[in-house]
């Protein structure tokens, strides 16, 4: 469920431009964004802070893109917000005892500290290549090629991605397993 709220935006980005326009698109999903920012407040009592980090760069490239009626601010935003993440990631090896993804997924999964660095890591490159990636689609391919690269191919690339760290990590799920069994 969490996953379909989370990607709501993005759907309403997709479906306003197919059906009217980028500016259209854009206006829904600065509104969209808004409403799942807030949404999350209500129902769970705390922003979620990627939410406002989307909601905040949403704002601002989109209201760029509608307020100078030029669609390429838009489509900076994915690389925008996966540079920032590949920051925040990559900092989190210099702030703190434990990397970002240790502090988000360490409550359900144990691993040894250089495997939490290594994931750490490839989370940060992935981001980095997520923003190229999405460069290259906007500026050399059409508006209507880059609208279904970033709804299909930016999540198309996520879960393979997500695929190959789950498969990383299955000797490690597995030595903790027997562990906890002996």
């Amino acid at each position: 469920m969490k996953m379909l709220f989370d990607f709501f935006p993005v759907l309403l980005f997709f479906i306003v431009y197919k059906m009217v326009d980028i500016y259209a698109a854009t206006a829904v999903l600065i509104a969209a964004s808004a409403i799942q920012t807030v949404g999350h407040r209500l129902l769970k009592g705390s922003f979620e802070k990627t939410h406002v980090i989307t909601f905040v760069l949403v704002a601002i490239f989109g209201g760029l893109t509608l307020f100078l009626q030029n669609e390429l601010f838009i489509k900076w935003k994915p690389t925008a917000i996966n540079w920032l993440f590949a920051i925040i990631f990559i900092g989190s090896h210099f702030i703190g005892n434990k990397t970002i993804i240790e502090r988000m997924m360490g409550a359900n999964i144990s691993l040894p500290d250089p495997v939490w660095n290594k994931l750490n890591i490839a989370w940060a490159l992935f981001f980095i290549f997520l923003g190229a990636v999405n460069i290259y689609v906007a500026f050399e391919f059409d508006t209507d090629t880059w609208v279904n690269f970033k709804l299909f191919g930016l999540m198309g690339l996520t879960f393979a991605f997500i695929v190959a760290q789950s498969l990383y990590l299955v000797p490690y799920l597995k030595e903790a397993n027997a562990s906890s069994d002996d």
